[in-house]
């Protein structure tokens, strides 16, 4: 029992300390929170950040395990007009549903297909007319583990909980770690920008935690809000109210009422449907004519993906990535005609109001794909030191339990 007592004595004293001499009330109160909640969440930190590194890379990682099928060569060939890859699958007994042409000549075509009434896809080469086969699921699987324990930590809405909270405390950390990295004087600026490479172990690990974090701030806690905001429903609230859109339960109740946001989609929705009777026997617009048409509305080369008129949806619904902004931002414009190939409707991103521009963005704002690789890798190396930042913690933590002792 004396030696249980023994042990524990310095880790209980280390967990509190008295307040330092012209140490201001808020420091004070800073690194109480910035410590207690750190030891709390450290590993499940540590693990989101991981996940997140790990994460990062999954649309290039398989592009690499399918460069057989993804990456292809012209030799010298002009590519296939959609409507001959239509016509060639409706030989073979398949009905295209969906193709999706990248902007770059070296990549291959998706499509996707209804074939015996099941709904298959595959890369397709566009200068040999050739199916390459379905994307490879190995690095599929992995990644969907990935994402499940970077979700919920593979234990269903218990973990979802356990993640969240954690996530929160670590927005705090980030916010109390800011606060105790202000240096108290200008003059102590440069020692909290840079970090001393020649010192001890000691001191070299608090620069590490003290200056990377203060580095990754900003990113890391747009990371982790743009989290919570899949997680609670009381911060998807919040950011959407602040960006000027309408709370969920306000949403839920004009709906109820029947207010113009809903009567418009009704609008729409009735329309379709009268669409698809009066339109029953048309003749369907050909994919190169509305791909044609389309460019006239969205002047501009992007990857672009079609979508076939179905039973759901009477409309061609051509979406394209427009990246011709400052900051080469992957943003989707989406224009839609009927069947005959008569314009009906053109979403342009820029158009829409910022909460709905945060809603359409918030997975690629979250993951790093905003802007294609360059963010990617970006996110990657801030995940990273995120990953550090529980170690070097710890160890801060740990060098005072042994002083203690």
């Amino acid at each position: 029992m004396f030696l249980l007592f023994h042990t524990m004595t310095p880790l209980i004293k280390s967990l509190y300390r008295k307040r330092r001499k012209k140490e201001s009330i808020l420091k004070y109160l800073m690194w109480l929170i910035h410590m207690w909640l750190g030891l709390l969440s450290c590993i499940i930190v540590f693990v989101m950040c991981l996940t997140g590194c790990l994460y990062a890379f999954k649309n290039q990682v398989i592009d690499f395990s399918n460069r057989d099928k993804v990456y292809i060569h012209s030799n010298g060939k002009s590519p296939i007009k959609p409507d001959q890859i239509k016509a060639e699958l409706l030989r073979n007994n398949k009905e295209l549903t969906s193709l999706l042409i990248p902007d770059h000549q070296g990549r291959s075509y998706v499509i996707s297909y209804k074939e015996n009434q099941l709904d298959k896809s595959g890369y397709y080469d566009q200068y040999t007319g050739k199916i390459l086969g379905e994307a490879d699921v190995g690095a599929n699987r992995f990644f969907d583990m990935v994402l499940d324990i970077h979700r919920n930590l593979m234990m269903g809405n218990v973990g979802r909980q356990i993640v969240g909270a954690s996530v929160l405390m670590f927005c705090i950390l980030l916010i109390s770690g800011l606060i105790l990295w202000l240096p108290k004087k200008l003059k102590f600026l440069k020692q909290g920008l840079t970090v001393k490479l020649n010192a001890k172990f000691q001191r070299l690990n608090y620069d590490l935690h003290n200056t990377l974090g203060f580095y990754t701030f900003l990113i890391l806690f747009f990371i982790s809000i743009t989290g919570l905001y899949v997680t609670y429903p009381w911060v998807k609230n919040a950011l959407i109210i602040s960006l000027g859109g309408s709370s969920i339960e306000a949403v839920a109740n004009e709906k109820e009422d029947g207010n113009d946001a809903f009567g418009s989609l009704l609008e729409d929705m009735l329309e379709k449907q009268n669409e698809k009777k009066n339109l029953r026997n048309s003749q369907v617009a050909s994919i190169d004519r509305i791909l044609v048409s389309s460019d006239k509305y969205l002047p501009y080369h992007a990857t672009t993906r079609i979508e076939m008129p179905n039973k759901d949806n009477p409309r061609y619904v051509v979406i394209k990535t427009n990246t011709h902004n400052l900051l080469g931002m992957m943003l989707p414009d989406e224009i839609s005609f009927d069947k005959t190939g008569v314009f009906k409707t053109k979403e342009l991103f820029s158009e829409k109001p910022l909460n709905k521009q945060f809603t359409a963005l918030v997975k690629p704002l979250h993951t790093g794909e905003i802007m294609g690789l360059p963010s990617i890798i970006l996110y990657f190396v801030v995940c990273l030191i995120g990953c550090s930042l529980p170690i070097t913690g710890f160890l801060i933590w740990w060098h005072r339990v042994k002083k203690i002792k």
